[in-house]
């Protein structure tokens, strides 16, 4: 696969979310689509009341297009288009029940598990259909575990795990749009590397979906991705690392999406445990932003860690 052929959905969706920016942004402004910040966030945040969010359905159509376009109809790009599209629609009604009720939650943790598990569990039975692998490759060693139909169980544990572990980094103005599209920008490679041709499109589709919604995305923010956004992120990035074979090497590729919903296990559990806080606000993003850093420095040290880790992922993937 020739680096061409990468660069073309890349560009093509990313000129499509710079098109399609402006056209949605006023509509969700008019339907009055505006951010409801929670009242124990940042009190920096307040200002970003009313910014209209749903955006992620810039970052979904323009995904899907360029994917379309340039993937061709196959198995392995039905697949990661239903992992995006079906996480980003439980986002979606997250989102919409937000908005109509004007309250800081949409549904309740129950229907989210459901739906969540719902599109997880259509993503393995295609990964069935398409005589997926199910053995779980080790870092730095030529193991290969055969899990057998337990895999699909544990694929299902981290669909749920990753999707909400993105949704959870989008926090800050262009945050998760940076950090995603370093992270998908090391899946192409491990897509080139490993013969998934179509997983590579889809990867570079997404990078230049997030990269053209990040120019409305940028602080200060003109719109934001809501859950709609964020979960189809995770959701995607999740399937990627099936097809590909990089489960665990996603984990740190995604360091920066681990680590913020580790920051808010650890919060509430060290809370509920010893009635104590381990940071001053959790996920860590907050943390940063109440011990003075500016939000901005905390986006760039984010992306920039974000990059290490990405780097560190593809060593090892070279390495094993």
């Amino acid at each position: 696969m020739e680096l061409k052929e990468v660069l073309f959905p890349l560009g093509v969706a990313f000129v499509l979310a710079l098109l399609v920016g402006p056209l949605i942004i006023p509509v969700l402004r008019k339907l009055k689509f505006g951010q409801q910040i929670r009242t124990e966030g940042p009190a920096a945040h307040q200002k970003k009341k009313g910014t209209p969010t749903m955006g992620g359905i810039i970052i979904l159509l323009a995904l899907a297009l360029s994917a379309l376009r340039f993937g061709g109809k196959n198995i392995e790009l039905a697949i990661l288009l239903v992992a995006a599209l079906g996480f980003g629609l439980v986002g979606f009604l997250d989102d919409y029940i937000k908005i109509v009720f004007k309250r800081s939650l949409g549904l309740t943790a129950l229907q989210k598990l459901i739906g969540q598990l719902l599109a997880a569990a259509i993503v393995c039975f295609l990964l069935i259909q398409n005589g997926h692998s199910t053995e779980l490759p080790i870092p730095l060693t030529d193991i290969h575990l055969d899990l057998g139909w337990f895999y699909y169980p544990l694929a299902i544990l981290f669909m749920l795990g990753m999707a909400n572990a993105v949704n959870f980094t989008d926090g800050l103005d262009g945050l998760l749009s940076g950090t995603s599209a370093v992270a998908f920008g090391a899946m192409i490679i491990i897509a080139m590397k490993f013969h998934h041709p179509e997983t590579a499109i889809f990867a570079a589709a997404m990078v230049g979906a997030v990269l053209g919604f990040l120019v409305y995305n940028a602080h200060p923010a003109k719109v934001f991705m809501g859950d709609t956004g964020s979960l189809g992120i995770g959701g995607g990035f999740a399937a990627a690392a099936l097809l590909t074979k990089s489960e665990l090497v996603s984990f740190i590729i995604g360091g920066i999406f681990i680590m913020e919903i580790l920051s808010v296990v650890i919060q509430v559990v060290s809370f509920k445990t010893r009635g104590k806080r381990v940071f001053k606000m959790s996920p860590i993003h907050h943390h940063f932003e109440l011990s003075g850093w500016s939000e901005w420095r905390v986006v760039v040290s984010f992306w920039a860690v974000g990059f290490l880790l990405a780097g560190l992922g593809l060593y090892l993937i070279e390495v094993f």
